[in-house]
């Protein structure tokens, strides 16, 4: 935008602005806290103003006038800024938010669609009910990403469980004294995801050859995956398993916590 090219421009566009619409009355306080700066730069714009023929100034800081070729200068500004926001907002108006989700089905551009979560994962399919609905971008064979937009609705979603097994430090004796039987017996109930936290409970997954589905950023990784409608079991050491509770308290997310070691080492 060539009219504000050059540094300190706009502003000195804004004070004429503000000089034509209250002169000749204005005090250089009242346009220093219109604009937002300091009243030291306001006298410094207008004394330049002043100097290139825009501004005639009268006695003390309250009384200012455009001049002819001030009035010229602002009305030039105002129609090159008017036409730039014009094209700004012809720009914007191609844009449209997207959503990604995984296509159900083999979906065509424009198609109505619904969404639904599985597994933790948003699909679409071609719309016959549901809370949530959308409009295909573009054509996508089933199982591929599919953009969509014009999304409206709700998708029905209920918070997934958690359960934490505080397995023994390694001062306690680590996965050595931890009860690998009652981890075997919990694990089998069948989770969405499984998470460990801490050297020991790596060692815990290795001995009993547990799936693993993220180890680091565990609380993070918990609580979005509950919020998904998935049921989580965490591994954890000691008291790293009060920072996933803390996380789970802050977001309403059902949990409960068991100790898994052995008796003798309590």
């Amino acid at each position: 935008m060539r009219a504000f090219k050059k540094k300190g421009e706009l502003t000195r566009f804004q004070i004429l602005a503000e000089i034509a619409e209250n002169q000749p009355h204005i005090r250089q306080r009242d346009i220093a806290e219109k604009l937002g700066i300091t009243v030291q730069a306001v006298s410094e714009n207008i004394k330049t103003l002043t100097d290139q023929g825009y501004i005639q100034a009268g006695n003390g800081r309250s009384h200012y006038k455009l001049t002819k070729r001030g009035i010229e200068k602002l009305k030039r500004e105002a129609i090159t800024l008017r036409k730039y926001a014009d094209s700004v907002l012809e720009t914007m108006s191609t844009y449209k938010s997207t959503w990604p989700a995984i296509a159900k089905e083999n979906l065509k551009k424009g198609e109505e669609v619904e969404l639904f979560m599985e597994d933790g994962i948003l699909y679409a399919k071609k719309r016959t009910d549901g809370q949530a609905h959308g409009k295909v971008l573009h054509n996508a064979k089933k199982g591929e990403d599919v953009a969509l937009t014009e999304l409206s609705g709700l998708i029905n979603l209920k918070k997934g469980k958690v359960t934490i097994l505080v397995l023994p430090r390694i001062s306690e004796g680590g996965s050595r004294t931890a009860n690998l039987q009652k981890i075997k017996k919990v694990y089998s109930q069948g989770y969405d995801k499984v998470g460990i936290m801490g050297t020991v409970a790596r060692a815990v997954a290795d001995k009993l050859n547990l799936r693993v589905d993220f180890e680091f950023a565990t609380p993070e990784a918990t609580l979005a995956a509950a919020k998904r409608g998935l049921n989580v079991l965490v591994l954890a050491v000691g008291r790293m398993s009060k920072s996933i509770a803390r996380k789970l308290e802050r977001e309403n997310i059902e949990y409960k916590i068991e100790n898994v070691a052995e008796e003798s080492s309590t």
